[in-house]
């Protein structure tokens, strides 16, 4: 089984760790404080695509402190969530040290992220978040054209799938996915930190995909609202940046790259 802690810190909650690796950041009080700098271009993403506070309904792949979930609760009440985390021991610690606020719609599904979405009705979800990790790496199965086919049909006419997918300098890995949700998904974009998008150090990529045309200004006027430097990429650029990606498949796909200080990169 895999070990859960919860560390207090000096941003004003805790982080909760797993096996080493630190999952999410979550404060009870105050779950519109959002401290990894990924999470907050993830909020800033649904934000540009839904403006509150009207419910949305939202499927998370991956679930550790169920951070975002709770910024959904607390943004646009009422919203239905359903939350894939088949590590059903963290579930359960976190439900015990860190309680969902009263009034929520936030249901945790003990299952794989893959299953769970395969499971889902056909235009059922405003968006789908995928914040997964296995060991520190995004499970292979969350990263193909056959998941990003499945996450397709689930999605509303006017959804989007956001999808947190970190990768070294160069983008080799990232190009790869981005060349699969490109065959399902026709409008791309990908959010990052200035100093990931010079490719000067391993980082998170906020990958964002929908049927629809993304509305770039309002995602760029979002995640300048965010104190970390980050930029948005599409269009042309974005095609450049990953023109080497080939789409993988269930038959060849293989996780993510391993984070070089799982202690420093994603805790800012």
């Amino acid at each position: 089984m895999a070990e859960v802690e919860m560390v207090p810190d000096e941003h004003g909650g805790v982080t909760v760790m797993r096996d080493g690796h630190p999952q999410s950041h979550v404060d009870v009080d105050d779950p519109e404080h959002l401290v990894f700098e990924y999470v907050q271009h993830m909020a800033a993403v649904l934000d540009a695509c839904f403006p509150g506070p009207d419910p949305i309904g939202v499927t998370h792949v991956g679930g550790a402190g169920l951070t975002l979930p709770r910024w959904v609760h607390a943004t646009r009440p009422g919203s239905p969530q359903i939350v894939l985390e088949p590590d059903e021991a963290l579930t359960a610690t976190v439900r015990a040290e860190l309680p969902l606020p009263r009034g929520h719609r936030i249901r945790v599904r003990p299952q794989l992220g893959r299953l769970g979405v395969e499971a889902l009705k056909d235009a059922s979800a405003h968006a789908v978040v995928v914040d997964a990790f296995d060991a520190g790496r995004v499970p292979a199965d969350l990263q193909t054209s056959e998941f990003f086919g499945h996450v397709a049909r689930v999605l509303r006419p006017d959804g989007v799938l956001v999808m947190n997918s970190p990768d070294e300098p160069g983008w080799r890995h990232l190009a790869d996915v981005v060349a699969g949700l490109r065959g399902a998904l026709a409008h791309t974009a990908l959010v990052a930190m200035r100093d990931v998008l010079k490719g000067r150090r391993y980082g998170n990529a906020v990958l964002v995909a929908a049927h629809r045309p993304l509305d770039l200004d309002e995602i760029r006027r979002q995640v300048a609202r965010w104190p970390f430097p980050s930029g948005v990429l599409a269009g042309a650029e974005l095609t450049r940046r990953t023109a080497s990606g080939r789409a993988l498949t269930d038959g060849g796909s293989h996780p993510s790259p391993s984070a070089p200080d799982p202690d420093a990169w994603r805790v800012r």
